[in-house]
């Protein structure tokens, strides 16, 4: 796809808006390379949906544009209250909305891109981040929510899907579709430049029959009319430089202790009879409620599993996340509660990278609260079962 004059003309105009001096890669390797990625710098007041060029060097590189919300008269774009729903903006007051999904492919996605500060050098590790959060309007949600570095734009009038491999998906997990709809979730992962790279577009980069989706409850309390879509609010798009031996910080752990803190702890007994298969399927990780902070054990468990990783070149771990049944409960009414499966997934995934594990060898699987641990027994009380199913287990593939 090539980008048309116009559109091209106006992002290469723009793109400069808080660029004072060149950026090396000498200097802040800190320095965010995204320079208006929470949409607070806008040019012409922008009157109507559809007006994500509005905002100060981005465009839609599709002809479905994407749309930007801020302050305004205008009821259907205004902030926090709009058309889709109600949202405080994660990283000050404004941010943008796109079209992630749609059932039938009858509500056209749409896409947001922008130009980087500098071209990534290549072989270079860069911390890609963005937030997202599901519109109340939105009758589904779905999986595939990435983004895109490239060395050129992508461009045309078309009202078409951009159908390319995301070059960051949440920890590379296509598999997490983004349900939460009252605050802002992050999309976080590392991407290796292949050299050039210039821009940086997000979206939905897969086929509807490659997009996972589930429809989604209309809250009672809210008044907004549906759309037969998965419509994301987005905003706080940062591409950052990493160390040598840094990794992305994804996955903070937040929350608060006012549910259970009980962390159940297995003992585990390893002999020289058992292989190394049976050695690492043994193992388990366990973690307080609505926690993805590994203890103490934990990590012992892990550096178990990594050594034996690396003795074993050929062997690639399925790593299987578990929540409990209230954690369910508690994650309909506060999206930081859902997901624990997923969250903890990538919390192991993290700790195992930093011990060099690539992340080729791992597969990420979630169970959610179905698969209870057999380890329970009559004599547990309530909340030690829901302490042993807050768990990873390992399988070797």
């Amino acid at each position: 796809m090539k980008l048309s004059t116009k559109k091209m003309r106006t992002l290469l105009a723009t793109v400069a808006f808080g660029m004072l001096s060149v950026i090396s890669f000498g200097q802040d390797e800190a320095q965010n390379l995204v320079s208006n990625g929470s949409f607070e710098a806008v040019g012409k007041k922008p009157k109507r949906l559809g007006s994500i060029e509005s905002a100060t060097g981005w465009v839609s590189p599709t002809g479905v544009r994407a749309d930007l919300f801020t302050s305004s008269k205008m009821p259907d774009i205004d902030v926090p209250m709009n058309i889709y729903g109600k949202e405080v903006g994660k990283d000050g007051g404004n941010y943008a909305g796109f079209v992630g999904f749609s059932y039938g492919n009858k509500l056209p996605r749409s896409y947001v891109m922008t130009k980087l500060d500098a071209p990534l050098k290549k072989g270079m590790r860069y911390c890609v981040k963005f937030y997202v959060s599901l519109a109340e309007a939105s009758k589904y949600a779905s999986n595939n929510i990435g983004a895109k570095l490239s060395k050129k734009p992508f461009g045309t009038d078309g009202k078409v899907s951009i159908i390319e491999d995301a070059s960051v998906l949440h920890f590379n997990n296509d598999q997490k579709i983004f349900t939460g709809r009252y605050n802002w979730t992050e999309v976080c992962g590392q991407f290796e430049a292949k050299g050039g790279e210039k821009f940086i577009t997000i979206g939905n980069f897969e086929s509807n029959d490659d997009t996972k989706s589930t429809r989604m409850k209309k809250d009672p309390r809210v008044k907004t009319k549906q759309i037969i879509a998965a419509y994301y609010y987005l905003d706080d798009i940062q591409v950052k430089l990493l160390n040598e031996g840094d990794m992305c910080d994804c996955l903070a752990d937040e929350g608060n202790d006012s549910y259970s803190t009980l962390i159940y702890q297995k003992v585990v007994t390893t002999n020289e009879d058992m292989t190394s298969k049976e050695k690492i399927e043994i193992q388990q990780v366990f973690f307080a409620f609505g926690k993805t902070k590994l203890t103490s054990e934990g990590k012992t468990s892990l550096d178990f599993i990594a050594k034996e990783l690396e003795a074993n070149p050929e062997a690639k771990l399925q790593i299987q996340g578990h929540n409990n049944s209230m954690e369910d409960s508690v994650g309909v009414d506060n999206d930081y509660y859902a997901d624990m499966d997923n969250k903890r997934v990538g919390a192991v995934m993290k700790y195992l990278m930093a011990k060099g594990i690539p992340e080729s060898r791992m597969i990420p699987s979630t169970k959610g609260s179905e698969m209870k641990n057999e380890e329970t027994d009559a004599e547990d009380d309530a909340e030690l079962v829901m302490a042993k199913n807050r768990r990873v287990t390992f399988k070797i593939r």
